[in-house]
């Protein structure tokens, strides 16, 4: 085993293992394909918060949105917070569809089915009281949060939306949209990017590109261009997959990546660094480049630039340098715009990455601030949180990221953690290892 990884687990506590009730009972209901052939298993030290739980909590907290982030910090105000700390959970979708292990949609491997998730649990098991509907706005002051024709009052509001996207000249309209699909939410437009490459001929091109850094990932763009090459020399030879990339360079595990490109997909994958889109022609399969070049495919797959979600911008919450994302206090993730509101996942600024393990992370430091906030405590001086990211590289070999990160009171920012960061080639234990830390994952944020 790598020693970074080593360290990794030592950190984490990762051994000795139990079989976790939830994780049993989400396992139960998980398709096979997700199974594995192992149990699900998770630390014996899950993460536990070290509040007093014999001390009477009352209050009200709204967590606006039901991914990785809102769905955890719900189900762990309640399990920390006991009866008295109402939760209300407000998401517009019926169903969240994971965006982690999506791109292993495009090449049949898994069906949008078994990528999708509900809030049932999190209402029967702790509590959690659902609200379906669209927030119109955000009144800090009243500390109110608005849906059409109500509002809904709070004492603490998570807001945890996820990303909007930039515009793409010649992507504005709906039919366009359908025709260019960016599949970075994952639902709808996945399974219409599967059925254009399904529909691809032989020799045909696959044209996507990488967005300007930061963006959320997974979906891992390199990855998804290593899941479609790998289908694509088996279900359609002498087809091609041009990356353009914004970047000037692969952004996360270039040298495994560049591996992959030029040794394992070698006549396939076509990466072009520091090459964006500057227009789009639907209809014609054409983007213009930022360079000026005018390329044709079979199937686009363009993917826009990120910023955070729309209502954290009405609200006057994205306060970076760049007014691109929400600004955080790092040791508690409240908002440095308005007191009382905390920011979670991929709209938050920090130095973590954009990933659902990492908004999971987030979210239980958050609800441990929220739970001493009300008991009148001091946040945990210390947080720590880890990511691990698996990357298919073939249909039978995925490869390993972790990383930690802990608080830094010179900076007040989470910071890498010397030597807690690792990462493991690609390999089928891999892909084996994959699937069941994704069970565990999503067996933690909704069961």
């Amino acid at each position: 085993m790598n020693n970074n990884r080593r360290r990794f687990l030592a950190a984490l506590g990762a051994a000795p293992l139990i079989m976790h009730p939830l994780a049993r009972a989400l396992a139960d209901d998980m398709p096979a394909s997700l199974r594995g052939t192992k149990p699900v298993w998770i630390p014996a030290n899950a993460p536990l918060s070290r509040v007093p739980t014999n001390l009477p909590i009352q209050g009200r907290v709204v967590v606006i949105g039901g991914g990785m982030a809102g769905a955890t910090v719900a189900k762990y105000l309640r399990l920390w917070g006991g009866s008295g700390l109402q939760v209300i959970l407000v998401e517009r979708e019926r169903t969240y569809v994971s965006s982690i292990m999506s791109n292993l949609v495009l090449s049949d491997a898994l069906t949008i089915e078994s990528l999708t998730f509900n809030w049932k649990r999190l209402m029967d098991r702790y509590g959690v009281k659902l609200v379906a509907g669209e927030v119109t706005a955000i009144d800090p002051a009243g500390k109110r949060v608005m849906l059409n024709g109500s509002s809904i009052p709070y004492d603490r509001l998570v807001v945890a939306p996820g990303i909007e996207f930039d515009p793409v000249a010649g992507l504005e309209t709906a039919a366009a949209q359908d025709r260019v699909p960016h599949a970075w939410k994952a639902g709808a437009q996945t399974t219409i990017l599967r059925k254009q490459i399904a529909a691809m001929p032989g020799g045909g091109v696959f044209l996507m590109s990488v967005p300007k850094a930061p963006y959320r990932c997974p979906p891992g763009p390199y990855e998804r261009a290593c899941i479609v090459a790998d289908h694509l020399k088996r279900a359609k030879p002498r087809s091609k997959v041009i990356v353009l990339d914004e970047n000037p360079a692969i952004t996360v595990e270039k040298d495994l990546f560049t591996h992959a490109f030029n040794v394992v997909h070698a006549g396939v994958i076509d990466y072009r660094p520091g090459v964006g889109v500057q227009s789009v022609d639907a209809a014609a399969g054409t983007v213009k480049t930022s360079s000026g070049e005018m390329i044709k495919a079979n199937v686009l797959n363009v993917i826009p630039n990120q910023r955070a979600g729309a209502i954290l911008k009405e609200a006057g919450l994205t306060n970076s340098t760049d007014g691109r994302w929400s600004t955080v206090n790092e040791l508690t993730y409240e908002s440095t715009a308005a007191e009382g509101i905390h920011v979670l996942g991929d709209s938050a600024a920090t130095m973590q990455p954009k990933a659902g393990h990492i908004a999971n992370q987030e979210a239980k430091v958050c609800a441990d601030v929220i739970v001493r906030g009300f008991l009148g405590l001091a946040p945990d001086p210390a947080p720590v949180t880890n990511s691990a990211c698996y990357s298919p590289i073939t249909a039978k070999t995925a490869s390993w990221l972790t990383a930690l990160y802990a608080y830094d009171p010179a900076s007040k920012r989470m910071k890498p953690i010397a030597g807690g960061m690792g990462e493991g080639p690609a390999s089928a234990r891999n892909m084996e290892e994959m699937r069941q830390w994704f069970s565990n994952l999503m067996t933690d944020s909704y069961a």
